[in-house]
């Protein structure tokens, strides 16, 4: 039989539940609120959690978010609800609730989905992505010792010109094997010590300063307090100047608190040479994951990630990456997809050729290479893979030419063959 977690803030639901599910033989547990269901599970591991909606102190949507952003969804959770809607049960399920329940709950109803979800096998959590997964960068391994050498002497961790994927990638790997996480800018719910004492030696993280609301700020200050009684690490990013914090309202003793140690993440901008390492490590990454289905990047679409101007820095490279892997129709990424993919708003063209200012950042040899793939590439589309056609544009006999491409590295495919 199983250990069952019944959520309710009615007495006369989590009594009637108790007494169905114990007469079926299994063991029950009962909470009346979020924070007795937070104790609970940390104390109990259950096989199964009922989880009411709507609750006093924090929703049961909210606290499903949080057991989600922690990685503590290792049991099957059915939400209850009296008044529940379709979107609701919409937003549960795709957080990671498996069934839903409206109140009032018909035994043969609640007996079945009891059943059901018991046999429901919760997906292993999948690995988070840390700076680990880039050994072979110099520029990502130099970031990881710089945050870690950080972190070993302050409880509270800047990080300057980031916000999102990779900010969680710096948080994630300052995180100790099987210690809490808590996401405090995913909940909008008030912080409490019940919830930084099961979050003790873990990590408090907030993907984006400038994001957080007025009762997330006071969350915040709540949690500077008292990071050293729970032995807590926050990290905290800013994609912005905290001057703008301040602009915005915000405390100014507070800021001066977050600003006191921080690591700036490096500029892509001035590292191009080190972008394709990092695309095909993220990409690997991802399909180890089950996120992408399995893709490689030609050398040409590498090229094409070396060249590109990354306005929009880190979060701009790892979206492109999982979209790339998404949206390619073959298994080798091509130099074709990435213009597609990184076409800019308002482009007309996306096979226009690359803006050639990187280039001058590269040794002789590199750039000369970079700029004939360039060139090959922008007559190979243009002349649709006509090899006669290609060959009179660049002025090179057929057989330099095919040698030429192949020293490239440029995968002609079909374009290889002869079209009139």
């Amino acid at each position: 039989m199983a250990q069952i977690l019944v959520v309710d803030d009615e007495i006369g639901i989590r009594e009637l539940l108790s007494e169905i599910l114990a007469d079926e033989g299994h063991t029950v547990w009962v909470a009346e609120h979020a924070a007795a269901a937070r104790r609970i599970r940390g104390e109990k591991r259950p096989d199964l959690v009922l989880l009411d909606i709507w609750m006093p102190d924090t929703d049961g949507i909210s606290l499903l978010k949080e057991w989600s952003a922690a990685g503590l969804l290792t049991m099957p959770v059915v939400m209850m609800s009296g008044h529940g809607t379709i979107d609701t049960a919409v937003e549960a399920t795709r957080i990671g609730a498996i069934d839903f329940l409206e109140k009032p709950i018909a035994l043969q109803k609640l007996l079945a989905t009891v059943k059901k979800a018991l046999k429901h096998e919760t997906a292993p959590q999948k690995p988070p992505l840390t700076l680990d997964a880039f050994a072979r960068s110099p520029l990502l391994k130099d970031l990881r010792k710089r945050l870690e050498q950080a972190a070993a002497k302050t409880p509270v961790l800047l990080l300057k010109s980031a916000s999102g994927s990779i900010a969680e990638i710096c948080a994630r790997t300052l995180q100790a094997p099987q210690t809490p996480w808590l996401d405090l800018s995913a909940s909008s719910a008030p912080l409490t010590q019940d919830m930084l004492h099961d979050a003790a030696g873990g990590i408090l993280f907030i993907s984006d300063l400038a994001q957080l609301g007025k009762l997330q700020q006071m969350n915040l200050v709540f949690a500077l307090e008292r990071l050293e009684k729970n032995n807590l690490q926050l990290v905290a990013a800013s994609a912005r100047p905290l001057a703008e914090l301040a602009e915005a309202g915000w405390d100014g003793a507070l800021i001066a608190r977050l600003g006191e140690v921080w690591v700036a993440l490096p500029q892509l901008a001035g590292h191009a040479d080190e972008v394709p390492e990092i695309a095909a490590l993220v990409l690997t990454h991802l399909a180890e994951r089950g996120d992408v289905p399995l893709r490689h990047f030609s050398s040409s679409a590498l090229n094409a990630l070396r060249m590109h101007q990354w306005r929009g820095e880190w979060a701009e490279l790892l979206a492109a990456v999982k979209n790339l892997a998404l949206s390619a129709l073959e298994d080798e990424i091509s130099a074709e997809d990435v213009a597609r993919v990184l076409q800019r708003d308002g482009e007309a063209d996306a096979g226009a050729p690359m803006p050639a200012l990187p280039l001058f950042n590269q040794p002789l040899r590199e750039a000369r290479e970079a700029f004939e793939r360039l060139y090959f590439e922008h007559h190979l589309k243009g002349e649709r893979g006509n090899m006669t056609r290609v060959a009179e544009r660049t002025g090179l006999e057929r057989t330099h030419l095919y040698r030429k491409l192949k020293q490239l590295g440029l995968n002609l495919g079909r374009r290889g063959e002869e079209r009139e």
